[in-house]
């Protein structure tokens, strides 16, 4: 495509919309749809935008006067020069209905502020940290795989991802997969991330809810690891609200301590999320 036609194409995409105060207006420059109900798209990085690895920002489109935000946790590490997100589509969603349609080119709005609870500032050092997703969970998580400083603080690293269907669990895998040649963190994910699998629905090797796999023993039987104990693991949880509620309980009954980024401890929960 020339360069005219390239400015023709970006005139098309301007907004129609005014920019809201406080918020920047990036490019998205990737999109890939992995199953009905779920994508992942990458946008253009704001010089001045800083954040911790796993944590999530407000985003939004500029479809409105007053457009819909919503929290989205930050699928990219701290140091990647764009900005990933892992969301579900929603048919009647006041976001996700937009968002899922959108192309590179078009204009994502984010917040110029983010947060979260899903970092490693908010637990003490340990031998293991596992991070227990489902769903779309898996994102802060995409976020903290691909930052050397997790790698620095624990030995091993435990991505559990649960869903319905092996369709699902995609971009896990091809994330996990792409790791090993990684040029900056190769070397440190080698022997030293694992990436459990299952679902709930579909048949594959490891299957069940999460909090079942916990409960039963399953899901340490099958990592060759013994169950939570508070002087060697630590916990992040990310998923649907009924999950986040169960494992709590089973780290909880393990003994461990919520912690937070004020008070570090054993676990954390994201409570932003939802999906």
């Amino acid at each position: 495509m020339d360069s005219a036609a390239l400015r023709e194409n970006d005139a098309e995409k301007t907004p129609e919309f005014p920019i809201p105060a406080g918020c920047f207006a990036e490019r998205v420059t990737s999109v890939k749809h992995y199953t009905d109900n779920l994508f992942a798209f990458r946008i253009t990085r704001p010089q001045s935008f800083r954040f911790r690895s796993g944590e999530f920002v407000m985003i939004g489109l500029p479809n409105a006067e007053k457009p819909v935000f919503r929290a989205y946790s930050i699928a990219s590490p701290a140091w990647d020069e764009e900005v990933e997100f892992f969301s579900i589509k929603v048919p009647d969603g006041p976001l996700t209905q937009h968002l899922q349609k959108i192309q590179p080119g078009d204009t994502v709005l984010m917040r110029q502020k983010s947060t979260g609870t899903l970092v490693n500032d908010a637990l003490t050092p340990a031998k293991n940290l596992y991070m227990i997703s489902t769903g779309t969970g898996i994102a802060p998580f995409a976020s903290l795989i691909r930052d050397p400083e997790t790698y620095e603080k624990f030995d091993n690293i435990i991505l559990t991802h649960t869903c319905r269907d092996v369709a699902e669990l995609d971009y896990g895998k091809e994330l996990v997969t792409a790791l090993k040649d990684d040029p900056l963190i190769g070397e440190l994910v080698e022997g030293r991330l694992t990436h459990f699998t299952s679902t709930t629905r579909e048949t594959s090797p490891a299957m069940g809810r999460i909090t079942t796999l916990i409960e039963n023993g399953e899901l340490f039987r099958a990592l060759g690891t013994e169950p939570f104990d508070r002087e060697n693991d630590r916990v992040m949880i990310c998923g649907s609200m009924a999950m986040l509620k169960d494992v709590k309980a089973l780290v909880e009954k393990a003994g461990l301590k919520e912690g937070s980024n004020a008070e570090p401890a054993d676990f954390v929960v994201e409570r932003a999320f939802v999906g």
